[in-house]
């Protein structure tokens, strides 16, 4: 609730506002019976025109100042609801990307949309329902229970007593409500997860026949959505029904009380009578805005989770800007991923110097992209220094080194737009010449020149209508406009056949010079290029030197050279 208030009070006044058009239509309301019971006692009994005509129209003026009313607030209260939601979202979207991967993985990419999306509309909802019904409710509860005291008096004992039933059943709610309502979220959680990890293997699934475990999945994930909607949704189903029960027993008490009214009086009993309905109405109001607060609440404790996450990696308070030479050192580097029962690299240490290109190879599982992932900061490590020209990376702007570094991945990411925007990414100033000079190198300019709009080629999301090749030199061209002092290739060849990888390997041996190169790949003749090759298994390095020194020193790198190469003596 204290994250509801805080974005409230930034927009106080259309909020004060809206209240103000609130009670003017509240008033309204509960002025109508009573000038129905004058047109009734005064009036009617009486057979004066002049009497009805008089508060008919005063009751008239009332109803249009009480439609003013109205359509002001809702005006006031969806402009509230809306900017709210909008900055939520915003506030939200610029924290999670201040967040360290680590934090990501702990909170989920499924779960964070979730929030931004599902739980962001329940707490505009809650705020939309205050201003047009919370505060409304009280008002016209809290009036008619007066005018009924007022118009009858008698009635003070049975009015008290339906309010305190009606507390309980609606306290009840929402105590009971609480629970559900967050578990309900937890399992809209775990279905967007299911949906999400499909989407994302489609191809897998289709290419193996899946389609049936998948839908299974679904089909539980989905189940358990239902059933905790159901255990939600029961909640209401009893305590409202009950409300509406306490209610109604109280006017048929009120006219059992009043039956014998005195029949000068029957305009205040239909007033009362009036005035009970409206308390049934505020009642029913109270209990669905509780509801909707329960659950809001529940949103909000899982928003403020994200906003109020401390990064993993911590940024320095005067943090250096040196002028990035390339020079990359590991000192006793140990790292463990969050909740992993093992850690990933174990007592690295290793020296590259600036302008080396550094071939990294091992088994699956072998740390290789782990280690590169902290030159960048990425992750941090758990023990050890990671330094970039002998400054220790934690003590460097993150900025400046991300902008020093330029990674390609092995599985390409590329993004809804044409491909010289893609290939601006990393760099939005780049001209034509320097798109088109590192389409080159990559060997992207051959299938980029064979479509008919060219660079102005639109990609869809992830670039689906291309290759796994084609988005992998997309992916090193975009990375060579940044004019990294760093560039790291995790396996980013792997789609590429062997003649295309030499000639995009032999153009980046001509561009990288001055620039430190640190190459992953499973493909012995692939790292075999690198200045030096260091040589990973189970996360310690087995070997780190020339090709021909493990060849000769390094077992695990002997072993990958013989199942890769066949048993050939030669030298790659």
């Amino acid at each position: 609730m204290r994250l509801i208030l805080h974005y409230i009070r930034k927009h106080l006044g259309v909020f004060l506002l809206s209240m103000f058009f609130l009670c003017v239509e509240a008033m309204a309301d509960l002025l109508q019976p009573a000038y129905m019971a004058s047109i009734v006692d005064s009036g009617v009994k009486n057979a004066d025109i002049q009497a009805i005509g008089k508060y008919g129209l005063i009751m008239l003026l009332i109803a249009g100042a009480g439609a003013l009313g109205a359509v002001a607030r809702n005006i006031f209260s969806s402009y509230t609801s809306q900017v709210i939601g909008k900055e939520l979202s915003r506030d939200i979207y610029t924290k999670v990307q201040s967040l360290s991967l680590e934090n990501i993985d702990q909170l989920r990419p499924s779960s964070i949309i979730t929030r931004i999306t599902n739980d962001v509309t329940r707490i505009q909802m809650f705020v939309s329902g205050s201003m047009r019904i919370m505060i409304k409710a009280p008002i016209t509860c809290v009036g008619a229970i007066v005018l009924i005291i007022l118009q009858t008096p008698k009635q003070l004992p049975m009015i008290g007593t339906v309010l305190a039933i009606a507390a309980i059943f609606i306290l009840a709610n929402a105590f009971l409500g609480y629970p559900r309502f967050e578990r309900r979220q937890r399992k809209l959680d775990r279905l967007n997860d299911v949906s999400r990890e499909f989407l994302s293997s489609i191809r897998v699934v289709k290419a193996f026949n899946a389609e049936n475990r998948e839908e299974e999945k679904f089909s539980r994930a989905s189940g358990e959505l239902s059933e905790a909607n159901v255990s939600a949704d029961r909640v209401t189903a009893v305590f409202s029904p009950l409300i509406n029960l306490t209610v109604n027993m109280g006017i048929v008490a009120l006219l059992w009380i009043s039956r014998r009214q005195d029949s000068s009086m029957i305009g205040h009993l239909m007033a009362s009578v009036n005035y009970m309905t409206q308390i049934h109405f505020a009642l029913n109001m109270v209990s669905s805005i509780l509801n909707t607060a329960t659950w809001a609440m529940a949103s909000s404790g899982r928003i403020s989770e994200i906003l109020d996450a401390v990064p993993a990696q911590k940024n320095p308070v005067n943090p250096l800007k040196p002028k990035f030479e390339g020079e990359v050192a590991f000192e006793d580097v140990t790292f463990a991923y969050a909740g992993a029962e093992k850690e990933s690299v174990s007592h690295i240490s290793f020296r590259v110097e600036k302008g080396e290109t550094i071939g990294v190879i091992g088994p699956t599982g072998a740390g290789k992209t782990t280690i590169v992932n902290l030159i960048p900061r990425l992750y941090d490590a758990t023990k050890g220094r990671v330094l970039i020209d002998g400054l220790d990376v934690t003590k460097l702007d993150t900025r400046a080194l991300r902008g020093a570094v330029a990674m390609v991945p092995q599985r390409a990411t590329l993004f809804t737009g044409t491909i010289a925007e893609n290939l601006r990414w990393g760099n939005k100033e780049a001209s034509d010449a320097e798109i088109r000079q590192a389409a080159s190198a990559a060997r992207a300019d051959l299938f980029i020149d064979s479509f008919k709009d060219g660079y102005a080629t639109r990609l869809g999301q992830g670039g689906v209508n291309l290759s796994g090749g084609q988005k992998q030199r997309l992916a090193i061209a975009r990375a060579l406009l940044c004019h990294p002092k760093i560039l790291i290739l995790d396996d980013c060849t792997s789609a590429l056949d062997a003649s295309t990888e030499a000639e995009v390997l032999n153009a980046l041996k001509t561009l990288s010079a001055d620039m430190t190169v640190f190459l992953i790949s499973q493909r012995i003749s692939t790292v075999s290029r690198s200045d030096r090759i260091l040589c990973m298994e189970d996360g310690e390095i087995m070997g780190y030197g020339e090709k021909e020194e493990l060849l000769r020193s390094c077992a695990t790198y002997q072993a990958l050279y013989q199942s890769r190469i066949g048993g050939e003596s030669h030298v790659c």
